[in-house]
Order: structure tokens, then C-alpha cells, then sequence
């Protein structure tokens, strides 16, 4: 199921800039508050989508440390949640409040995708002010990068082989 791999992905992803951030030497700040933001906004779908009240702001000012806790506890809350999943509850409508007041009706479908997508922009983000100041490299954090190269602490994720028919110089560099 989709929504089982885009969780697996965004779990592997924040246990990644988890990792480049506390390895860095001097990260822009930026890069803490842009992560606490993709940790929070996490969280207050989740609670949306659980019909309960959020725990964060959307933009919260949270240390490294309480972001590893939410990335832990988003982990395991998401992974639920999708699992317990039926057929027939990706297109059921989801009525929340936005941070503005605004009262709106969205798809679990497209709940789900918004989360995984929103995030993926911001650790972009993450990872290009990483490499452009002197606080390291957050990694490869795209999909086909993630089935490749798993992170040993994240849940396994089926590993991608070249086609048959791909030139010899792609199936070296999938092998490495």
C-alpha cells in the first residue's frame, strides 16, 4: 500500500537529518527551526486525522533533543495509523481547523501525501544549507536513494536493482 511506503520514506528521511544535525559542527539555526516545523506539522496532521487536539504549534521553537523525541513519536503514531488503515478510508474526509481559524474537509489520501511532500521539501531545504555553511550534509534523502541505502535504524526498505537491460555503468553504481 502507498501510503505504507511514503511513511516508511518519512520516517527514514527524519531519522536522517536527525543524524546530520547532530553531527554538524555549525548548522545554520535555520536548519533546527525548519526541522522542528516539518516535526510539528507531522504531528498536528496526525492529530487532525485522529480527531484530537495538537500538542505543537505549527512552527515551534523545540531543541535538537525534543526534536529527536517527536521524530520517535511521530514514527511510531504514523506507522499505526497507516497500518490500521482500511480500503475505504483513504478518500473518507477529514474535517480540521487550519492555524488560521479557516475550517476546511480534506482527504486521509491527501492528508497523507501533503505530509509526506511537505516534508520532503523542507529536509531539501535542511540538506542544501547543511552543505552550503560548514555543518555537514544531510545525504541523499530522496526515495530511490532510501530503497537503496537504508539506515539501519530505520524499517527495511526493499532494495531497487537496475533493469536488465540497464548499461553496465548504472548497475555498478546500484550495486555500490
Amino acid at each position: 500500500m502507498l501510503p505504507t511506503k511514503l511513511i516508511a520514506h518519512l520516517a527514514w528521511a527524519d531519522d536522517r537529518v536527525l543524524a546530520a544535525l547532530r553531527s554538524a559542527t555549525e548548522p545554520d539555526p535555520s536548519c533546527l527551526e525548519v526541522f522542528a516545523h516539518v516535526l510539528a506539522a507531522e504531528h498536528v496532521w496526525l492529530a487532525r486525522l485522529q480527531g484530537k487536539t495538537p500538542r505543537h504549534a505549527v512552527w515551534p521553537a523545540l531543541s535538537l533533543e525534543e526534536c529527536a523525541g517527536l521524530v520517535q513519536a511521530n514514527q511510531r503514531e504514523l506507522t499505526a495509523y497507516v497500518a490500521a488503515l482500511g480500503p475505504d478510508d483513504l478518500p473518507r474526509g477529514v474535517t480540521y481547523t487550519n492555524s488560521a481559524g479557516q475550517e476546511f474537509t480534506s482527504s486521509v489520501e491527501d492528508i497523507l501525501l501533503h505530509v509526506c511532500l511537505h516534508g520532503s521539501y523542507h529536509r531539501g531545504q535542511i540538506a542544501w544549507a547543511l552543505r552550503r555553511g560548514s555543518g555537514g550534509a544531510a545525504g541523499k534523502g530522496d526515495v530511490v536513494g532510501g530503497h537503496r541505502y537504508p539506515a539501519a535504524a530505520a524499517p527495511p526498505l526493499p532494495r531497487a536493482t537496475p533493469a536488465a537491460g540497464a548499461r553496465p555503468e548504472a548497475r555498478r553504481r546500484a550495486a555500490r
